[in-house]
């Protein structure tokens, strides 16, 4: 029986890059470069010199012209991904209780954090299915109110809203959308996110836009008698920002990555040349898939599907994970579906640095597997 190790695509269904992942995502050639010219006077350098800080300074200074921070709106900066920011925002951003839309896995862990935490009130939760378009709280109860730009998990967006009648802070997950989505500063108090998706670095980093009302509470609670493990404590993390640092030692390579890619947005036009990247990726995977036979989008919604995380559903005929270790095996990676969400699709990223002649590429060479994968019913 012939095995996926056995269908060698042809070279003119191969990608130029075939690093399709949701996260870590595709570095860009050129940035990998500069970077190994750039080594010896900067890796293994101390993180509280010149050297690196003025690269914390062209990292915050490059986010506020992208995203057209108003006056008063601070980039702060701390190790650990989203994933700790989580954790600080526990102590550093909602005083008594949250507000939490659910539509996904990611978004499901900021509640959980907050439901967890022995300081705070039992968050308010709405929940939706994973793939539909979400619901929005009429009534926010809580002092924060959280959401995802764009749920990574399942391919659903969410456009950045700030509820009427409510005095919440609104804190929004941007992980897989910063970059790569279009947003208004006025529309978020805290819009934060890691460098491994849109912005083509590595992981381990988190990067906050924080309004003014937002370092206010930054501030208040730090003065309240909560106590805050120094690791996770945004006044910490914000007095060392203003300091272009941070309070322990980053990856040196992340920063020096996400400068990079970020002085590439900025040369190319900014946050609409990156959305406008996006918007036509998008289209490429989403019109391919209502064509198909045996694909369709995840999301059935066409305005809540994601520009930048792509998730295609296929039918019985078609075996998901035998057509991703395919596709694998020449090269092309990282576009499993979810491993928690369970269903026979793919996942496909449509990030800035990914070009779209490699998006028509991958259709192209899915297209090929299918019709001689042998369980595919082609």
């Amino acid at each position: 029986m012939t095995t996926t190790a056995h269908i060698e695509l042809p070279r003119t269904l191969l990608p130029g890059d075939g690093r399709f992942g949701s996260g870590p995502s595709k570095v860009r050639d050129e940035a990998v470069a500069a970077l190994a010219a750039a080594a010896h006077g900067y890796l293994g350098t101390s993180h509280r010199r010149e050297g690196v800080r003025s690269v914390v300074r062209s990292v915050r200074t490059g986010l506020r012209d992208l995203f057209s921070l108003p006056d008063g709106y601070e980039v702060v900066l701390g190790l650990g991904g989203s994933t700790s920011f989580w954790d600080a925002a526990a102590f550093g951003l909602i005083e008594s209780r949250s507000s939490h839309l659910v539509l996904g896995e990611f978004s499901s862990k900021f509640a959980a954090v907050a439901a967890a935490a022995p300081h705070l009130g039992e968050p308010q939760i709405l929940e939706t299915r994973p793939g539909e378009r979400a619901r929005v709280l009429a009534d926010v109860e809580g002092d924060v109110y959280a959401y995802p730009h764009n749920e990574t998990s399942t391919g659903v967006m969410i456009p950045v809203h700030r509820p009427a009648g409510t005095g919440a802070l609104v804190v929004v997950d941007g992980t897989s959308a910063a970059g790569g989505l279009r947003i208004a500063a006025d529309a978020f108090d805290v819009y934060y996110f890691a460098p491994q998706k849109c912005f083509a670095s590595d992981g381990g980093l988190w990067l906050a836009l924080c309004s003014p009302a937002a370092i206010e509470r930054i501030e208040q609670l730090k003065a309240s008698a909560r106590w805050m493990p120094p690791t996770l404590d945004l006044s910490i993390a914000l007095e060392n920002s203003r300091l272009e640092q941070t309070y322990n030692t980053p990856a040196l390579a992340t920063l020096f990555l996400l400068d990079h890619q970020l002085q590439w947005m900025r040369a190319n036009g900014g946050l609409e040349f990156t959305a406008g990247r996006c918007d036509r990726s998008a289209a490429i995977i989403y019109e391919w898939a209502e064509r198909h036979p045996h694909a369709t989008p995840f999301v059935a919604d066409s305005a809540a599907r994601s520009h930048v995380t792509a998730t295609i559903d296929f039918d019985n005929t078609v075996d998901a994970g035998v057509l991703a270790a395919a596709l694998r095996a020449n090269g092309i990676v990282d576009v499993e579906s979810y491993r928690k969400l369970g269903r026979n699709q793919l996942r496909i990223a449509l990030f800035p640095a990914i070009e779209a002649d490699d998006l028509v590429t991958l259709t192209r060479a899915i297209d090929y597997l299918i019709e001689h994968l042998p369980q595919s019913g082609s």
